[in-house]
């Protein structure tokens, strides 16, 4: 059971990834999360309204069982199977967050500064909750597809669109995190 406990090391879980890709291109299926939020439209009624939600709900429901199993493994994750809540990212990292105002750089998986309950009544953790969910939710829809279906899917099946969108999310983080999330949350 303590080898259940333990992070696992790219070498188990990296085949693992593989065994699943294998599985789902053998059975004609493709992975992702943002093609869910779709389907979750349509099963909301969306097709009412646009005819692009007028879609085949039941050759996608299997997809919800992936999104469901990553909601319930990362609770049981970080709730059952986290005995150090101690982040490994570098000091120089965490020195740099809790100059920008971060103090739970390197001690929580989300920073309490966004994501507690008395940071949700400060209206910018609103404005900029809402407004990455939507620039997130856009890009994916533009790029066809969000990073988990492009890295993981699109690149075993070799698509190069695929490529050259993870190669774009790369540069995007990056010109995020040093360009734009000093501006943003900088004093």
């Amino acid at each position: 059971m303590e080898v259940l406990l333990q992070p696992w090391p790219w070498y188990v879980s990296g085949p693992l990834i593989v065994l699943v890709m294998a599985i789902l291109i053998l059975m004609g299926k493709r992975f992702g999360m943002s093609s869910n939020l779709e389907t979750i439209c349509s099963i909301g009624g969306a097709g009412r309204f646009t005819d692009y939600f007028k879609t085949d709900i039941n050759s996608k429901r299997w997809s919800l069982l992936v999104v469901l199993g990553a909601v319930i493994g990362g609770f049981v994750g970080a709730n059952f199977l986290t005995k150090d809540q101690s982040v490994a990212i570098s000091q120089n990292t965490v020195e740099t967050l809790n100059e920008l105002g971060f103090d739970s750089a390197g001690t929580a998986y989300l920073p309490t500064e966004l994501f507690s309950s008395e940071s949700l009544t400060d209206p910018f953790t609103w404005v900029i909750l809402l407004l990455a969910g939507f620039l997130v939710g856009f890009g994916a829809r533009y790029a066809g597809g969000c990073t988990s279906g492009h890295a993981i899917s699109g690149l075993s099946n070799l698509q190069l669109p695929s490529l050259i969108a993870v190669v774009g999310f790369f540069v995007g983080g990056l010109i995020m995190i040093h360009l734009l999330f000093p501006l943003i949350f900088g004093s």
